[in-house]
This record gives structure tokens, sequence and C-alpha cells, in this order.
């Protein structure tokens, strides 16, 4: 299995939370689309087989015009071999969903769409500098499955400023009565460099209490199980089990090619990553220069990542593997580790993936109470000299 993972930068406007890369200047598209295709040629043979998953990131793929759109697809059929790919996703802003748009991304096969839309609570959205209100969000939705598109993830957020959760359960409410998929839901962190920080440190914004912060996700988890999602991932949710199955490849310590600005590419055995600067992206790649930076990844590196990722999931961890992977000092870290937190019960042995309910399983899983402390449990089970 393989992936490949397309960032198309560019934003009507920033919203004031986001510190991805991203630029307002859509003048530059068509050429920016050139050299993506043109990347395409130089790295063809950069994946390790056919890919099985395709994803349109951003900034704000829905920024591309028809023919662009068009102009991408046809440079991956034409570089790579899409005849096992399973899943093509597209990011899109709600205001950007129309008509003719959908029938553009089903006409190149696009089968499922990532919408961010945050908030269903107007004063949140502009707070945030978002561009659609919530009436757009919930016809954009609609629209889309109204044309077939049932593969539907929406992104929610919590923890925004001023919001309490009377606000989160009404927004939880409207996207439950949606019916989609797939729901992704981030409480928001006020990163360097964007608006909502520098608000933060000028005393304008506050940032939400810790009993708040719980409340919310705990509020998220309960009802999001009373309707039938799974939760497979910290913050991510499906149901009939619609897992992103992109997104799942990172998390399964599978390869993936990163195109475009910023992108970034995994192999097994390094990462690398384009320059965050369209213009020296496109001055390298029009020169047939592969200007990647790379981190060749060690055996400790490996066992971190591999930590870090899968006790992100309903899957786990797997001691067997750990040990086969990265060798019996590791794996008898990990146990060793693991066993403090299996005794306070913030983990759980469970099944793992593809393992049955009457076979015995060494897999590790977060407990419900080891979510809510997941970043503390990952730091002791990684293995740092």
């Amino acid at each position: 299995m393989s992936g490949i993972y397309i960032h198309i930068p560019f934003c009507k406007r920033r919203c004031h939370y986001c510190d991805f890369y991203s630029s307002t200047n859509e003048s530059v598209k068509q050429n920016y689309t050139d050299a993506i295709c043109h990347e395409m040629q130089l790295r063809q043979s950069d994946l390790y087989h056919t890919p099985d998953t395709i994803y349109f990131g951003g900034g704000t793929p829905s920024q591309l015009s028809h023919d662009e759109v068009r102009s991408i697809f046809n440079a991956l059929n034409q570089y790579f071999d899409l005849s096992k790919c399973k899943e093509i996703t597209f990011e899109m802003n709600p205001d950007d969903i129309n008509t003719g748009y959908l029938t553009i991304l089903k006409e190149v096969g696009v089968n499922r769409i990532s919408m961010g839309i945050q908030s269903f609570n107007n004063d949140l959205l502009k707070r945030i500098n978002r561009r659609h209100d919530a009436e757009q969000a919930i016809n954009a939705v609609r629209l889309a499955q109204s044309m077939g598109f049932d593969n539907i993830s929406i992104d929610l957020m919590y923890g925004l400023p001023g919001q309490d959760i009377a606000d989160w359960n009404r927004s939880l409410d409207i996207a439950l009565s949606l019916n989609v998929k797939h729901i992704s839901s981030y409480h928001l962190t006020y990163e360097e460099g964007t608006v909502l920080h520098k608000l933060l440190k000028e005393g304008k914004v506050h940032e939400v209490h810790e009993e708040l912060s719980l409340l919310f996700f705990q509020t998220l988890i309960d009802r999001l199980a009373e309707a039938g999602y799974e939760q497979y991932e910290i913050s991510n949710f499906a149901k009939d089990e619609a897992y992103s199955m992109h997104n799942s490849s990172y998390w399964k310590d599978i390869p993936y090619l990163g195109l475009g600005a910023s992108a970034h590419s995994f192999d097994f055995s390094e990462r690398s990553w384009n320059p965050s600067s369209m213009k020296i992206y496109m001055e390298d790649i029009f020169k047939n220069k592969i200007a990647t930076e790379k981190e060749v990844l060690n055996l400790q590196d490996k066992y971190n990542d591999y930590v870090i990722t899968t006790l992100r999931t309903k899957w786990g961890a797997n001691i067997e593997t750990i040990a086969e992977k990265f060798g019996s000092e590791l794996a008898a870290h990990f146990k060793k580790e693991a066993d403090i937190f299996l005794e306070k019960g913030l983990l759980k042995h469970g099944q793992g993936l593809g393992v049955s309910e009457n076979q015995d399983s060494d897999y590790i899983t977060l407990s419900r109470e080891g979510i809510f402390v997941s970043d503390a449990i990952f730091e002791d089970l990684m293995y740092l000299d």
C-alpha cells in the first residue's frame, strides 16, 4: 500500500488559527498547478506500490479552477497507475461547493469530500475568520449528498474563544442531523505566528479553562458514540467503518509521497519535505530539481513513531511487532512502561486490527481515561536517550 498527498496552499483569506503553509496570492495558481504536474513526472518512481489513496489538502484545494483540477488528474493518470486507488479525498470550504464543482470532482474520480466547517455558530466563525456561515455549511453538505457523495467528512473545532458547552452541543446537534459518515474534531491550539496567538499574547482572547476543555472532549465522545460513531483515532470518528484510509496510512506506517510546496513524504527509512515556499518550490521543479530536505530515521526514531501513531488508534500497538521491528531492548522498555499504565487503567489490552475476539492478543490500546492524558503516556513510552 502507499498514498499520495497533494498540497494546494491557496486560500482566499487565512483563518486566524491556521499555521499550515498557505498563501492568498492566487495569481500563481496556474504555474503552481504546472509545477505539481511536473513534480509527478520527476517523482513517479518514488512510490513503493501503486497508490491506494490520494489526498488533496491545503490551504484550500477547492480554490483550484475546474481546468486546474482536470490538469492535475490528467497528470496523476499519466504518471501513476490509479487502477487500485480506493479513496480520493478532496478538502473543500463550504462556500466553494456548488453543482458545477461537484460535477467536476465526480468526473475526475473524487469519492470522498472533507469539509472544513469548524462550527455552526456564526459569531465564532467570524471570530476565527472563516469565510462561510452555518447555513452555507449545512446547504453544502446536503448538496454534496444529493449529488451522490456519500463519503463526507466534516471538521469541527472546540475550545474556541468565547465558546461554551451549550454552543458546542448545538453544533453537535446540527452535525449529527446531517448524518455524515465521518467527523474529525480538534481542540483549538494557539500556534505561534497565527493571529489568534497574537491576540492571546495581547490579552484580547483567552484560552478556555482546562475543566471546560475536558468537558468539550467528553461531550464529543459521548454524543458521537450515542449516535453510532466509532472513535477509531483520538480525534476521528466514523460510522459504518468509513475510516479515512489515507490518514490511517499515517498511523499504520504506510509510505506516502507528498507533492507540492511544504508537502512531506515517508518511505520507511526517511522522511523528506519540500520547501515551504511556492517561489523556491516552483523554481526548483522547473529546473528538474527535487530540493527536498531529508531526515534519516534510526531505530529509536522508528520505534517512537510507531508508539505515538499506533496508540492514537483503536488498533493499538503490538508487543510482538515491536520486538520484531525494533528489537528486544525496545520491546522490554515498552512492556515495562506500559505495565504501569495498564495497572492504572490508562492502557488496556485490545484486539488490534484483524484479530478476532476469541483470539489472544498482545495489542495495547488507550482506555477511555487514557485518551484524556495520552500525551503524558506517549512521553513515557517513547525511548529517549
